[in-house]
Order: structure tokens, then sequence, then C-alpha cells
């Protein structure tokens, strides 16, 4: 059966922060084998984007 684990991402909206940076971010974490499942974003109160990240976990004692 497969399993999976989950991280989540914040990207506050700032001026510092900006969307080449999240994209830098994102294809890190892409190279390390995670997908992107989910992005909420939010507006109100200059939250920003919040992502939802997922990829497959290698059972224990198994080789690849």
């Amino acid at each position: 059966m497969k399993t999976f684990e989950y991280d989540i991402l914040s990207f506050p909206m700032t001026r510092k922060t900006s969307l080449a940076d999240m994209q830098a971010s994102l294809n890190e974490k892409g190279a390390d084998g995670w997908e992107v499942v989910s992005i909420s974003t939010s507006e109100f109160a200059n939250i920003g984007h919040t992502v939802f990240l997922k990829r497959e976990t290698t059972p224990a004692g198994a080789t690849a």
C-alpha cells in the first residue's frame, strides 16, 4: 500500500516576497519529490498563500 507524508508552506504577502521566490521554493521541494496538491490564497489582512504538498514515502526496509 502506498503511504504519503505531507508538508505545508506559507508565503506571506509582503513586498519582499515575489512569485519568483515562491516558484524557486516550490521547485526546490519538487526536486525532493514533493508535489503541490492545493493552494489556498487569502488577500484578507495580507495573509498570503498557503501551499499543501505531499510525497510518497518509502516503506521501512524497502530498497530502491
